[in-house]
Parts: C-alpha cells; structure tokens; sequence
C-alpha cells in the first residue's frame, strides 16, 4: 500500500503561482512513478502532468505544458507540481497518483490521494 497525502492548494488570482506537493508513504516511493490529475466541477477527471520514477521522464497534458512542473524528491518521497501562469479554467481538485508507469489514463495508477482544491479567480 502506498498512502498520498496532497498539500499546497488554495485561492489565488489569474496569472498567479502556487506550488501542491504530494508526500508519500508506504511502500517504496522511488518504485513508482507519479502522476497528477485534475477534476473540475461537473467535469471528467483530466490528466495533467507525470513522471517516471527515477524522475529523468516528464509529460504534460497540452493544456498546462509551459506552465506547470512536475518534479519529485526520492529522498523525502514527495512529488511537485509547480503551476505557474494560472488560469481560471485550472480551477479544479487535484489528485496525485502513484503507478508502474508515468501513463495519462486513471485506470494506469494503483494510489490516489485525497486531493486539493485549486481555485483561481478572474
């Protein structure tokens, strides 16, 4: 089992940054790798960014490539997602999600996290 716990959320206005953690626990973090999504109201879950174990991999849903960064720390079993230049429309809750590959389906992550709300405001 692999507990997720994200951090960092919150309300910020447009062009604005914030920066969600996601501090893992349980099995060995550095097996996995990791991956961040989003879920806006009234809307399907989205893939937004991830990264394969070792960290040397990195891919973004169009929408936030340029934007945001995904990195992690092995050494204190965290993922990041640095979003810069935010829009309203990246308002949503954001889920991390630990998997055997850095995929951008759901189905291809075995851990999730509870989540944080992400708002921005126009």
């Amino acid at each position: 089992q692999v507990q997720l716990v994200e951090s960092g959320g919150g309300l910020v206005q447009a062009g604005g940054s914030l920066r969600l953690s996601c501090a893992a626990s349980g099995r060995t973090f550095s097996n996995y790798a990791m991956g961040w999504f989003r879920q806006a109201p009234g809307k399907e879950r989205e893939f937004v960014a991830a990264i394969s174990w070792s960290g040397g991999s990195t891919y973004y849903a169009d929408s936030v490539k340029g934007r945001f960064t995904i990195s992690r720390d092995n050494a204190k079993n965290t993922v990041y997602l640095q979003m810069n230049s935010l829009k309203p429309e990246d308002t949503a809750v954001y889920y991390c999600a630990a998997g055997p590959i850095a995929g951008a389906l759901g189905y291809e992550y075995d851990y999730w996290g509870q989540g944080t709300q992400v708002t921005v405001s126009s």
